[in-house]
């Protein structure tokens, strides 16, 4: 009696997760598992140094730049991936290290953008192919073509490569450069890393939860209006967090309007940053970017709203001077 009692707490356990799991249209026990690993790993090299932040943003970018290849050949695109991985690891270095940043990332991207143009044309003309080596159509959804030998032009393949080095290299280089701006690089990486982050969970549960208006029913059917609103409610909150336990009270006195702002600027953009990811993910037909992480899918899956979050966010602690 007892343990049938037992199968039965389990089975309406099971049915809750997987409720929650349909509803979030995720493995929720998976990404959270997952999300404290990040931040603990995060958290732990901010804490031992910001040069080890870098190292750490410049692994999740060649990560990224390599799930880009993977889902690219999809589509039989293909892009320079050790061209791109040695302009992504100079670019972020040299952003961090010289000490014109601006002009380290204008003359890096410049070079990027001329380099893997040059490296994408050879690659065209060559011939040189990569699907074999790939199990890119396990990324595809069930009802998407085989698309791996879909022509396209030299022209379109060049675009494609030289759109990545700005997609990662420079999205990248403004995640990396507030951490030079003054003695509060903690609380600046905490900014751009953790609040899109935050955003993207008070979404979640907003829409989740109250979710009624569809955002953009066509490119992310689960994004709603009052998922936005959660979205911005988290990271103003979270925001005033950040800024309460970092800056000084004399500082809070002309600068308190600037939690309010970054929070519904990460709120807004983040939400775009994700509708930009998912319509990339639609048109390709593939559901997650990659498999890296557990319930989250890819690496971009994650960093995609805190790249297009960073130059705003950069743009801000700048003009601010915080």
């Amino acid at each position: 009696m007892d343990s049938q009692m037992q199968r039965d707490r389990e089975a309406k356990a099971d049915e809750a997760i997987n409720a929650i799991n349909r509803k979030a249209g995720r493995n929720m026990p998976q990404a959270v598992g997952t999300a404290i690993a990040l931040i603990a790993i995060i958290l732990l090299c901010l804490w031992a140094s910001p040069i080890l932040f870098v190292v750490l943003v410049v692994l999740f970018m060649i990560a990224g730049l390599w799930e880009l290849r993977v889902d690219f050949a999809t589509i039989n695109l293909h892009i320079p991936l050790v061209t791109l991985w040695i302009c992504s690891t100079v670019t972020l270095l040299a952003v961090y290290f010289y000490p014109r940043h601006v002009v380290a990332m204008a003359v890096c991207v410049a070079v990027s953008l001329i380099a893997v143009a040059f490296s994408a044309t050879l690659q065209v003309w060559h011939g040189r192919r990569v699907e074999k080596e790939l199990d890119n159509k396990a990324l595809t959804t069930p009802d998407a073509p085989d698309r791996r030998t879909e022509q396209h032009s030299h022209l379109t393949q060049v675009a494609v490569a030289m759109f990545t080095v700005l997609y990662i290299p420079l999205l990248a280089s403004c995640i990396v450069m507030p951490l030079t701006f003054n003695e509060h690089y903690f609380a600046h990486a905490m900014l751009i890393v953790f609040m899109p982050a935050l955003s993207d969970t008070g979404g979640l549960f907003a829409g989740m939860l109250f979710g009624r208006h569809k955002l953009s029913p066509r490119i992310s059917p689960k994004k709603s209006v009052e998922g936005l609103c959660g979205s911005m409610l988290f990271a103003v909150a979270g925001a005033y967090a950040v800024f309460a336990c970092t800056y000084e009270p004399a500082l809070w006195a002309t600068r308190w309007w600037a939690p309010l702002l970054t929070g519904v600027i990460i709120g807004i953009v983040g939400t775009y940053g994700d509708l930009c990811a998912s319509m990339l993910k639609r048109d390709m037909g593939i559901k997650d970017m990659g498999h890296m992480l557990k319930g989250h899918g890819g690496v971009l899956d994650r960093v995609d709203s805190i790249l297009m979050c960073a130059p705003f966010i950069c743009v801000l602690l700048w003009a601010t001077g915080l």
